[in-house]
């Protein structure tokens, strides 16, 4: 009779504690993916770091560790992530993955990421169009599906969020696709000037950085509200699971 009161009381500490994790981990990729390209670009200017053709293109620079260090932090906290399901688990995995293959093979230096030099340069490239699909996904499908379960409070807000960012990515890897595969050298010369693909792909990640940082209740936010509502959600969600 003693020890009843005692358990009950500690039933709700175990569902809000996993759900501060989570939202932890959301929003680590979030900012993660925020500061990223800011670190790279302007911040790099300041040390004398032109602005490179492309993001990856940074692990020919100075700020090396910076963008491997970044990708590989993505990469473990989305290996951390567990969704609702299996596919969601194997999409985190997936994009744990890419994000790996993104960080530890790099481009060649100096290349167009179709035409490259090495095997690495290709499994560069093949990484990065897997891990901005991910992304796209978790934003179009994953997150807009959960928050229903999830019964937030701030629904319609969070979804505009949601489905603006996978659009934007998608948007983002078109023109990426119609630059790399359409265009006729002269004119991705012009595009290169303005390092094009550099500022595609800053849109692409700070897209997928607002779906994730929405998603962690760091924009659009009801912290007290979202712990009690998704306490419940993820105990059902995770015995669904096992």
């Amino acid at each position: 009779m003693n020890e009843t009161p005692n358990t009950m009381h500690d039933l709700p500490e175990r569902p809000n504690t996993l759900v501060m994790s989570y939202l932890g981990i959301r929003r680590a990729i979030g900012i993660s993916g925020l500061l990223l390209p800011i670190v790279l670009g302007p911040v790099g200017l300041l040390f004398g770091i032109e602005i490179q053709d492309n993001l990856s293109s940074y692990y020919h620079t100075p700020l090396r560790d910076v963008f491997v260090g970044t990708l590989c932090a993505i990469g473990i906290f989305l290996f951390c992530y567990r969704g609702y399901d299996r596919v969601e688990n194997w999409t985190a995995n997936l994009g744990c993955v890419s994000a790996l293959g993104v960080a530890l093979f790099p481009l060649d230096f100096n290349s167009d990421p179709l035409v490259q030099k090495s095997i690495t340069g290709y499994l560069h490239t093949v990484s990065g169009g897997l891990f901005f699909l991910t992304l796209a996904f978790y934003s179009l499908y994953h997150f807009p599906r959960d928050s229903r379960r999830e019964h937030e409070p701030h629904l319609r807000e969070r979804d505009f969020v949601y489905r603006t960012s996978g659009l934007v990515i998608l948007g983002s890897m078109f023109a990426m696709g119609g630059y790399l595969f359409l265009l006729p050298d002269e004119w991705k010369q012009s595009f290169n000037d303005y390092n094009f693909l550099f500022w595609m792909e800053w849109i692409a990640v700070w897209s997928f950085a607002s779906a994730w940082l929405a998603k962690g209740r760091t924009i659009v936010a009801d912290i007290a509200v979202d712990v009690l509502a998704y306490s419940s959600e993820l105990v059902l969600g995770r015995s669904q699971t096992q």
